[in-house]
Formats: C-alpha cells, sequence, structure tokens
C-alpha cells in the first residue's frame, strides 16, 4: 500500500505515467475505475477546488466521496500520542483511520499549518497520522505541501510547452495582505525540480527562502537533471528569459506565528505584483497560480487575462490528475 502525501516519495517515471492516464482522462473522463469504491475527504481547512475536483472526479469514475470537517458535524480530533483526552478532543486519530478505514477504500486530508510554531508544523502531524494509522491509502490534498497541485500544474506546463527539461521556471514570491501556508511554493519548487527545469526562486529578502527540506529536496532533483537551483532577490535577472512564471504569496518562516514583525517587512515589497513589465523581460513566458488569487495585488488584469496565462488549465487540471491518483492508489 503506498500513499500519495508528496511527489519526493514517487519517482518521475511513475508521475509522469499519472500524468499520461490524467491525459487519457481528460479526453474520455467518465469511467468505473472507482466502481464501488468510497474516498472519505477530510477538510480541517476551507477548499473550493479541491473538495469539488475531488468529489466530482470519484463520482465521474463510478465512485463516492464522502465530505468530512469539524464545522459538518465530525468530532473534534486529538493527534498527539499518549495524549490524556480531557480537554476539546473527543476522539483519537487513532480510531478515526481505523474506522475510515474499514468504511472507505482512500482517506483525503486537508489541515493546514496551526501558524504558530513551524519547528511543529513542519512535522505535518495530523497527515502522517492518518497515514501511521490508516489500512487503505492516504492523499495529501494540502497540508504543507499541495502535491496534487503540483501535478495539475506539470499537466497544464507539458500541454502548453510540451518537454520541459532546460525550460526556466521562475517562482516568485508575491505580495499578499496576510502571511500564506508556503505548501504550493514548496510544492512548486519540487516539482519544477524534479521534470528537469531550470528553477529560480525569486523572493524579496533570505527571510522568505522556503524550508531547507524542500529547498534540498529540489537541488537534488535539480542535479540529478544537470540544472539548478537559483535564488534571486533581483527581479529583472529572474524573469530575463523565464519560459514559466509561478506567482505565489507565503509568510516568511523567520516570523512564523509572529506576523506583527513581518508585517512591515511584507508592506514594502508590494512591487513584486506580476505585471506586463515584468512579463516583457520573459521569452515569451506562459503565468500562473494555484487560486484563489487577488488580482492587482499579486497579478495585474492584463497578464492574468491575457493569453499566456494558464491557471484555468492548472485548475482544471486538478479534477484529471486527481482522478488518475485515485486510479494509481486503488488499483
Amino acid at each position: 500500500m503506498k500513499h500519495f502525501l508528496t511527489t519526493a516519495d514517487w519517482s518521475r517515471p511513475e508521475l509522469q505515467a499519472m500524468l499520461e492516464d490524467a491525459r487519457a482522462i481528460k479526453a474520455a473522463p467518465y469511467g468505473d475505475a472507482l466502481k464501488n469504491k468510497t474516498i472519505a475527504l477530510l477538510f480541517l481547512n476551507n477548499s473550493l477546488r479541491t473538495r469539488t475536483s475531488f468529489d466530482v472526479g470519484a463520482r465521474q469514475l463510478g465512485g463516492h466521496a464522502v465530505v468530512l470537517s469539524p464545522s459538518g458535524g465530525m468530532w473534534p480530533l486529538e493527534f498527539e500520542d499518549g495524549a490524556v483526552m480531557d480537554g476539546e478532543a473527543e476522539e483519537h486519530v487513532k480510531e478515526a483511520a481505523k474506522v475510515l478505514s474499514r468504511y472507505c477504500d482512500l482517506i483525503g486530508i486537508r489541515a493546514f499549518p496551526k501558524f504558530q510554531d513551524w519547528k511543529e508544523d513542519r512535522k505535518d502531524k495530523i497527515l502522517n497520522a492518518f497515514a501511521k494509522y490508516a489500512d487503505v491509502p492516504v492523499i495529501n490534498m494540502e497540508t504543507i505541501t499541495h502535491p496534487c497541485q503540483e501535478m495539475a500544474l506539470i499537466m497544464a506546463l507539458q500541454e502548453r510547452l510540451g518537454d520541459l527539461d532546460g525550460k526556466k521556471f521562475v517562482l516568485t514570491w508575491t505580495y499578499h495582505p496576510k502571511p500564506l501556508n508556503t505548501a504550493v511554493a514548496n510544492s512548486a519548487l519540487m516539482i519544477a525540480a524534479k521534470f528537469g527545469m531550470d528553477v529560480t526562486l525569486l523572493c524579496p529578502t533570505p527571510e522568505y527562502l522556503l524550508d531547507m527540506r524542500y529547498m534540498a529536496q529540489a537541488e537534488q532533483d535539480a542535479k540529478a537533471h544537470g540544472r539548478h537551483v537559483h535564488v534571486s532577490h533581483d527581479i529583472d535577472e529572474a524573469y530575463a528569459g523565464a519560459d514559466v512564471v509561478y506567482a505565489k504569496s507565503w509568510g516568511a518562516l523567520p516570523f512564523f506565528g509572529n506576523w506583527s514583525e513581518e508585517k512591515p517587512i511584507r508592506d514594502r515589497f508590494r512591487h513584486f505584483i506580476v505585471d506586463e513589465r515584468k512579463m516583457a523581460l520573459t521569452a515569451g513566458a506562459v503565468v500562473s497560480h494555484c487560486l484563489p488569487m487577488r488580482r492587482n495585488v499579486k497579478i495585474t488584469d492584463a497578464v492574468f487575462d491575457g493569453p499566456n496565462c494558464i491557471a484555468y488549465d492548472e485548475a482544471e487540471n486538478r479534477l484529471h490528475v486527481q482522478k488518475a491518483i485515485m486510479k494509481a492508489l486503488v488499483g
């Protein structure tokens, strides 16, 4: 039994096989690969694309999705081993994972960091607890990484650009009035390197570097393809000659849990917005974002609504790649 927790656990050929299946599914969306199969979708955070695409995807392949959330009647869960459960939690993840495994064939987990202590959040306790105690495959629907989004992005890039080896991929930090999860940035960095692109991480200051675990994984995969991961704080240098610009905002890890200290730093870098001037420096790059996206804060209307934006393709591909992932795990 294999889980889908992070693309780092899967080889490029394995991921490419899922992408090929996703392309076939996109051409013929309906089937019975999940006939009589059920997936439990646990949402501890809000969702639009993830909830819809998993639910619709399961149904289109003959399966059924059960959506669970604390606000929807699920018991509050305890995730610490050895906990004395005299607080709010009514049920331990051990029991929840074991019982759901007897009802369902797959379990999806969406659980964002608590934004208090990165040393704790980086352990990804909720996802890993379900993976540890479940007797069926577990899918990461976004925790501190977002592997399903990675797959949708790569599918969209291959559809538009073909072979990605050697393409210049720029992951650019953008302003947002609040510090956000680093999950999509971690994932974009890793998947771009795994698929042979030259990767540039553009961020305002060294404080905005991503967790070294993901930086190291990306560097390792890049080197395996004769490529590099380059960190830049120079906007024009980073955009120059880019084939792909991927925009995302994330919080600075040194200020994790203390956003008041980060805010004055963050507010100085509103000019990191993806706009027409910057895109003109690229090699006619495609641009994308995972969504939701604040218009004219992260990306200007002119760029987002232009012909080089593939964000809607990426969003649609969530449906197709997740169907392929579910098929692979139950197959």
